[in-house]
């Protein structure tokens, strides 16, 4: 059983912190060579949504308010760590990072940064493609949006 918890940076405890960061590093920098400023001075204005089993970060997204990424409510930096992949996790993250979005900044629009390969995963989860195909970090994104 996954223990979700979800808290705004000034809540977040140093190991939250850290554990969160790391993940985030493990995944993007190391597992999937993106060189990219990870630490972009949105942490701060967001809210963390962590799934935790058994002492270990399994599971984490980023929930951005309107405004800061977009005009609209976004959900950023999903990631699950190797071993909770192909299992549901993620399937579990972002119906809890929805329901927690439209809990703390109103039912609404969601809009995301999707990694292209990833778009009939979201399709599933209510999400539409709503831009071209675009390089980040080296990897083929696309914004999509649900409602």
């Amino acid at each position: 059983m996954i223990n979700w918890i979800c808290k705004s940076f000034n809540e977040l405890t140093l190991e939250e912190l850290y554990g969160l960061l790391q993940l985030r590093s493990e995944v993007f920098v190391v597992e999937q060579h993106c060189y990219y400023q990870d630490v972009d001075g949105k942490d701060p204005k967001s809210y963390h949504l962590m799934g935790w089993k058994d002492g270990i970060l399994l599971a984490y997204a980023r929930l951005i308010p309107p405004g800061v990424s977009y005009t609209e409510q976004s959900i950023g930096r999903v990631v699950l760590k190797k071993e909770a992949r192909k299992s549901g996790t993620g399937k579990l993250l972002m119906q809890e990072s929805i329901a927690r979005s439209n809990q703390i900044f109103g039912k609404a629009a969601i809009k995301i940064g999707a990694q292209y390969h990833l778009k009939k995963f979201y399709e599933l989860l209510g999400f539409e493609q709503c831009s071209d195909i675009y390089d980040d970090a080296g990897i083929d994104h696309i914004e999509m949006v649900n409602s």
